[in-house]
């Protein structure tokens, strides 16, 4: 358990409590100090108050962070690709169809699990038990490369390198319909506000969404192509080529119900991911090959053209 006690500077004034912490060394991440600050275990003046809280000159702040709970995850021999691999880090290429984190119906199998045997007790613990290492994540039916932490100090500065949209995301995509020219998306995404398990571009309460496109490779009836994040919203490639009638191949939930070549979800590759090393202060990319099945249904599509 580690206590702070801290008390506001003239210099701080009027700013919200969460991104104040948020900035100070040895903190955890903004978004666990807002679940402190919503469920009332950060005191100033000896009151608890909210996230979106105005500081005031000589305001004291008092919190306290529990110790980590024992992850009870079950490690799992399950074999990883592993793209990059050292004291803070690890870049894996993750397999179409495997989940990223334990969840409801998805206990064992997932990539957490799998990480929990290979790293053994060496991954972050700032997203929680059921998320140790994980900073960011792909649908299921993605693949392509993600980057673990092994440590916090790690997992900050990989999860700062997020929020402000410097990490290089670019996604290999097959969608459907002949794309004209390369181009943006820039609309935001929120909840679906008719199936909460879907996202939407969202004008009223959707967050900033922007997706660069370009076309690597044309056929009949459907078009390769290069997508670049600047947001890292959820589903943001699957919703926001939907938008424009494109929408991924294979994709059942943005696409039509009724797909071609027996496909498992959508073709969505998470190619190259590059960031800050976390210690060495040095760019570093890295590259996921293609999986086998879309190397074969390139090939397919290329002779039906």
């Amino acid at each position: 358990m580690k206590e702070y006690n801290i008390i506001v500077d003239n210099d701080a004034a009027g700013e919200r409590i969460d991104k104040y912490l948020s900035t100070l060394e040895d903190m955890p991440s903004r978004s666990y100090l807002q679940g402190l600050l919503k469920e009332g275990s950060i005191y100033v003046n000896d009151k608890p108050v909210k996230p979106n809280y105005r500081l005031s000159s000589d305001d004291s702040i008092f919190f306290v962070i529990p110790d980590p709970v024992e992850v009870e995850i079950a490690p799992e021999n399950i074999p990883l690709d592993i793209l990059y691999e050292d004291d803070d880090i690890i870049v894996v290429n993750k397999p179409k169809g495997m989940v990223v984190h334990p969840s409801a119906g998805h206990e064992s199998g997932t990539l957490v699990n799998a990480l929990m045997y290979h790293c053994e007790d060496n991954l972050s613990g700032i997203n929680g038990e059921l998320r140790p290492g994980i900073v960011h994540r792909i649908d299921m039916d993605t693949t392509g490369s993600l980057v673990i932490c092994k440590n916090d100090n790690a997992h900050r500065s990989i999860a700062e390198q997020l929020k402000v949209h410097s990490i290089t995301r670019k996604y290999r995509a097959i969608v459907i319909g002949r794309l004209s020219e390369d181009g943006t998306v820039d609309a935001p995404i929120g909840r679906n506000e008719n199936d909460r398990l879907k996202m939407a571009i969202n004008h009223k309460n959707g967050k900033e969404a922007v997706t660069h496109y370009r076309i690597l490779e044309q056929f009949n009836k459907y078009t390769y192509i290069e997508c670049q994040l600047e947001t890292g919203r959820t589903h943001q490639i699957r919703v926001h080529m939907a938008s424009i009638h494109h929408p991924i191949l294979g994709d059942t939930v943005y696409g039509p119900e009724k797909q071609p070549f027996n496909l498992q979800g959508q073709t969505l590759h998470a190619a190259v991911i590059g960031f800050i090393h976390p210690s060495t202060g040095e760019y570093v990319e890295f590259e996921a090959p293609l999986p086998v099945y879309f190397e074969e249904l390139l090939k397919k599509l290329r002779l039906m053209t």
